[in-house]
């Protein structure tokens, strides 16, 4: 995990698609990062022992429906988190995870991008970043 800059975990395999395009617009920045998959409501122990653990400076957290995972890793760190909405061809169109995401308790910060649109998660970490040399 040494020298990860990014982690990026998805509440499930079904959301790897939109992981891909924060993974891809990382790849091109040569920024440093790795993808999970680890669920929030099936595995929270396995969740919070990872972000503890991890060394990473900004978590993007991908989930569709009631897409807790970004608020659950925000509860654990201090480090910043964005959340990326998930469309998953329901019904809602990725509503009802926007929804989950941007609404916070107080002191609970999650940093929402629009629904599916992993590449702007991956460029607001990387702007993130930016900030932290």
């Amino acid at each position: 995990m040494t020298g990860i800059l990014v982690s990026i975990l998805m509440g499930s395999e079904s959301d790897k698609d939109i992981a891909a395009k924060a993974e891809d617009a990382l790849k091109e920045k040569g920024v440093a990062f790795e993808t999970k998959v680890i669920s929030a409501h099936r595995q929270p122990e396995e969740l919070t022992r990872y972000v503890k653990a991890s060394p990473a400076k900004v978590f993007i957290c991908v989930a569709g429906l009631a897409a807790a995972l970004p608020g659950v890793v925000a509860a654990q760190t201090d480090k910043p988190v964005i959340g990326v909405p998930c469309s998953g061809n329901r019904s809602l169109g990725g509503i009802d995870a926007l929804f989950s995401i941007v609404q916070m308790p107080p002191g609970v910060p999650v940093a929402t991008v629009g629904i599916d649109n992993g590449k702007n998660a991956a460029v607001l970490a990387m702007r993130i970043l930016n900030l932290l040399k």
